[in-house]
């Protein structure tokens, strides 16, 4: 049992996959607690949670960064890790992601690499998630330094929100924006990698993110949300000039939506 750690279940309405996510947190080959989080405490969660004896806590929801927040606000241990219902952990990953970020003592987050699943099939590594593999191993060069972290998140959000394990203690001020709906995650590492400390990375995919239509992010793809936030997101990284217009367009490739960002050059 990791005395240090806590696993938090943030359910939302009803899931197919909440009961396999459950499953995944209990079959770590490290122990830690498993607590549940919901702003919609429906009996079928609470009921789930009594079967497999995981304490659950409500309060009033507002979106999702206030989900996030309410849920880590019951969390009493040094790391947090926030499980989304939908996806499902490997076996190692909590040994393997803890064990890295307790050999230095000013880690701030750690995470590992990631895969997906569609239909409950695994998705072959397309173009997208190798480019973000090759963004989070390019970021783990400098781990510590601020600057770098940036130049490579100014190109995109390398990093999976439920693959993320928090150090609390070194993040006593952070709270989730509770005004986004998508790149709340993006803006979250942005906040974050202010803080004098390091980025840990595990490169072994030890999570899963499920892909299915009824998900927050399919739901924010069509009501244009997510371009609107990534164009908020690339112009914190790239200063808005007044000889360049921005526009973005979501398009999907390779069963995954991807937000381009065309920069024009106004003419003077």
């Amino acid at each position: 049992m990791n005395d240090n750690h806590t696993w938090v279940i943030c359910a939302y309405g009803e899931s197919d996959y909440l009961e396999a996510c459950i499953q995944s947190l209990k079959n770590q080959t490290l122990y830690s607690q498993i607590i549940c989080y919901s702003s919609t405490p429906l009996d079928s969660i609470k009921e789930l949670c009594q079967r497999y004896d995981i304490p659950f806590y409500t309060k009033q929801g507002g979106g999702i960064g206030k989900d996030w927040n309410n849920a880590i606000s019951f969390v009493g241990t040094k790391y947090a890790t926030i499980a989304h219902q939908d996806d499902y952990y490997e076996p190692r990953y909590a040994e393997k992601v803890l064990a890295k970020m307790e050999k230095t003592s000013d880690v701030l987050i750690g995470y590992s690499d990631y895969f997906e699943e569609k239909n409950g099939l695994k998705i072959p590594a397309n173009t997208n998630l190798k480019i973000k593999t090759l963004m989070l191993k390019t970021m783990n060069l400098f781990p510590s330094s601020h600057f770098w972290r940036n130049r490579v998140m100014a190109f995109g959000n390398p990093i999976c929100c439920p693959a993320v394990t928090y150090n609390l203690e070194k993040l006593k001020n952070f709270y989730f924006d509770e005004g986004m709906k998508v790149s709340l995650d993006w803006y979250a590492w942005y906040k974050i990698s202010e803080y004098k400390g390091r980025f840990v990375y595990v490169s072994d995919k030890l999570m899963c993110h499920r892909i299915h239509e009824e998900s927050e992010t399919s739901k924010t793809i069509a009501d244009n949300t997510r371009s609107k936030e990534d164009l908020y997101m690339y112009q914190l990284f790239w200063p808005m000039d007044s000889k360049y217009s921005y526009e973005t367009v979501c398009k999907k490739s390779e069963d995954e939506w991807v937000t381009i960002v065309v920069i024009t050059r106004v003419r003077e």
